[in-house]
């Protein structure tokens, strides 16, 4: 396990085995309806111990992203330049995760789709561009 791997806890173990199974989960208030990520033990929005797990869609929106020019670790040398992305699922949760598409098609609010990929044994959710 490197540096680069997630910790995987109890409270965030529920998202982990979803991308291990392929399927990207975020908690949901089963008291004020507010869907999150990462996990937390209360809903952000109403504090409330109320949250249970809801499989998504896996389709969001791009929010915002950064493209990396230059490799900070070695796991990254054969992927410059490569992009960052913070993504809001359809169901309201934002999340950031790597983005593989090309670099010139990224726009504001430009539909995603969730794919899974592999790192150091552990899956790795990651978007790429809806096709049209």
């Amino acid at each position: 396990m490197s540096a680069l791997t997630p910790e995987v806890t109890d409270l965030n173990r529920p998202f982990w085995d979803g991308v291990a199974d392929a399927r990207l989960r975020y908690q949901h208030c089963t008291e004020c309806g507010h869907n999150w990520l990462p996990a937390r033990e209360e809903c952000p929005a109403c504090l409330q111990r109320a949250g249970e797990w809801a499989d998504s869609a896996g389709k969001g929106e791009l929010v915002s992203w950064v493209v990396y020019h230059r490799s900070f670790h070695p796991t990254f040398d054969d992927l410059v330049p490569y992009a960052v992305a913070v993504i809001e699922l359809a169901e309201g949760p934002r999340m950031i995760a790597g983005l593989r598409s090309a670099l010139d098609e990224l726009t504001i609010d430009a539909e995603v789709d969730v794919h899974f990929g592999e790192h150091d044994g552990v899956a790795i959710p990651y978007f790429t561009l809806t096709a049209k």
